[in-house]
């Protein structure tokens, strides 16, 4: 195991090949209200053709391995491109609240080993409406200041999950931090929402950063809600026929 390799009672972070970025900046994209996180994890290391150099393991882990093209990958990845001193640590599954201060801890510790130049947390955050704004909070406001034309300032509230815990820790630390909060309507996985943070991450790297793939999969998604949407009120209505027609409410 190469430098980096950390382990803990729940948590072991293996890193399998030296780390190259000088400063990185850390992006962590964990699955959340509208899958946001997950889907810009996924969707830049993808589009940036990022290497693969470690993963995070626990015991408290569901029992799963993804598979790509048929072989088989852990599912929380971490992932590195040196040319633009970039690291994503991607996670394929949600993370019980157990071990959410854990995880957080032993990233940090990490970023802190590499002398992070900037942590980056990804989440969603749900509203009612369909503006999709990105929303920042951060450690400092030499961070938000980074993003301040392209996002909304999360004047209060509270962040939970993996995020939160992330932006406790580099707090503690006093390791500059900026979580973006991608604004969804629900459960439902939401590119378009994914794709609006891609841009703000993009602008904050001076890398560009296709969404398009995104934005194409997000109109597959909204015909298939239509569809079902109009399924389901045909059901609805086909219930309410019959010789009493009695209606409560």
């Amino acid at each position: 195991m190469k430098a980096g390799t950390t382990d803990n009672e729940y948590v072991n972070m293996i890193i399998e090949e030296e780390v190259s970025s000088k400063s990185p900046v850390i992006l962590e994209g964990f699955p959340g209200i509208g899958l946001v996180g997950n889907i810009v994890a996924t969707q830049i290391a993808s589009e940036l053709k990022m290497k693969q150099i470690g993963t995070i393991e626990s015991r408290l882990f569901p029992p799963i391995t993804v598979l790509f093209e048929g072989l088989t990958h852990p599912p929380v990845r971490i992932y590195e491109d040196p040319q633009n001193n970039f690291i994503v640590v991607l996670s394929d599954i949600l993370i019980h609240p157990m071990i959410a201060y854990d995880i957080g801890k032993t990233v940090i510790g990490w970023a802190q080993s590499l002398n992070a130049k900037l942590n980056i947390p990804i989440a969603g955050i749900a509203t009612m409406r369909e503006e999709r704004t990105v929303y920042a909070a951060a450690t400092g406001a030499e961070q938000l200041s980074l993003v301040k034309d392209k996002t909304e300032t999360l004047v209060t509230g509270s962040i939970s999950g993996i995020a939160g815990s992330i932006m406790n820790e580099s707090h503690i630390n006093k390791l500059p931090a900026l979580c973006l909060l991608g604004e969804t309507q629900g459960p439902t996985p939401d590119p378009r929402a994914a794709a609006r943070v891609i841009d703000v991450v993009s602008n904050v790297l001076n890398v560009n950063i296709s969404t398009q793939k995104l934005v194409e999969e997000a109109e597959q998604i909204e015909t298939e809600l239509h569809k079902l949407a109009e399924q389901v009120q045909g059901a609805e209505q086909a219930e309410t026929k019959g010789p009493t027609q009695v209606m409560y409410g």
